[in-house]
């Protein structure tokens, strides 16, 4: 991916694990990588980039419980263009997040959109063109 047009867009995610979240963007959205440190992961494409940065502090320490908590009551979600609805559904599933049923999205704005969340519980939607 060239880095010589500006960014537009750029979503930080903070994550335990930044493999597993990054390995989640980048196959359910199709992303590149970007950049890559001992703390984060960037991937992109030339429209947006996001960076999967560890989280710190306790809350980076604190144990993995055997049940996802989804976080439905935050302020923000991600909502990122993508092909298909079907190949980011799958692709999401095959990274340790999860999408609806295909059959709940809904259209606006001439797409269908989709809400899911990624490994950590991050909620996230993705959006199709409509046919």
């Amino acid at each position: 991916m060239s880095t010589s047009q500006p960014i537009h867009a750029l979503t930080v995610i903070y994550a335990r694990n930044i493999e597993r979240v990054a390995g989640f963007y980048r196959n359910t959205l199709s992303l590149a990588l970007v950049d890559q440190g001992d703390a984060f992961v960037v991937l992109g494409n030339p429209h947006y980039e996001i960076a999967v940065v560890r989280m710190a502090g306790d809350r980076a320490n604190a144990p993995e419980s055997a049940s996802l908590h989804v976080r439905t009551e935050t302020p923000l979600k991600g909502s990122f263009l993508v092909e298909s609805l079907e190949h980011a559904r799958s692709a999401a599933e095959a990274s340790g997040g999860a999408f609806k049923p295909i059959a709940s999205a809904w259209r606006w704005r001439e797409q269908l959109h989709l809400d899911g969340h990624d490994p950590e519980g991050n909620v996230v939607q993705v959006r199709a063109r409509a046919a």
